[in-house]
This record gives C-alpha cells, structure tokens and sequence, in this order.
C-alpha cells in the first residue's frame, strides 16, 4: 500500500541513518548503492534506478508517494536499532 510522507521527513531519516546504512541496505537487497540514495532523493540514474517513488510539488519540499516500502522499512528499523544502542 502506498504511504505518503513530506519529502522533508524522507530526508530526515536519510540525515538520520548511521554511517554505512545505505551501503548494507543494497548488500541485502542486492541493488546498487546509487539506487538506495535515489529513494531518498537522489538523482544519479546513469548508476542508479528509480525505486518506486514520486515527488510531487507542496510544502516541505513537496510530497513523496511511495509505493515500495521496503527500503523505507529497512531504514526505519535501522534508526530503531541505533537508538537503542545509544541508550545503552
């Protein structure tokens, strides 16, 4: 199901990832690294593909449709993972 988000908040997790995240995301789904940062903004498709999301114009640098939540779920657990190692 697609989830619509700010694209502010999209790059809020991506700023908010620990070192190295966007590497192991693409190890694990075997895609290129590139990829992953397009999902969070980027715009390198020459090494990179789109992944499933739509940016469209509005406040807080518009609105993000995403239709494939996968690496959307694996940064948010990533996040989760780091903050509980920081509490520790």
């Amino acid at each position: 199901m697609p989830m619509t988000i700010t694209f502010s908040e999209l790059r809020q997790v991506k700023d908010n990832l620990p070192d190295g995240s966007m590497q192991k995301i693409a190890d694990e789904l075997n895609i290129s690294v590139e990829t992953v940062r397009n999902y969070f903004g980027g715009s390198n498709y020459s090494e990179g593909q789109s992944c499933g999301l739509h940016i469209e114009p509005g406040p807080n640098g518009g609105y993000v449709i995403i239709d494939d939540l996968t690496i959307w779920d694996m940064a948010k657990n990533m996040l989760e993972q780091h903050k509980v190692k920081q509490d520790e």
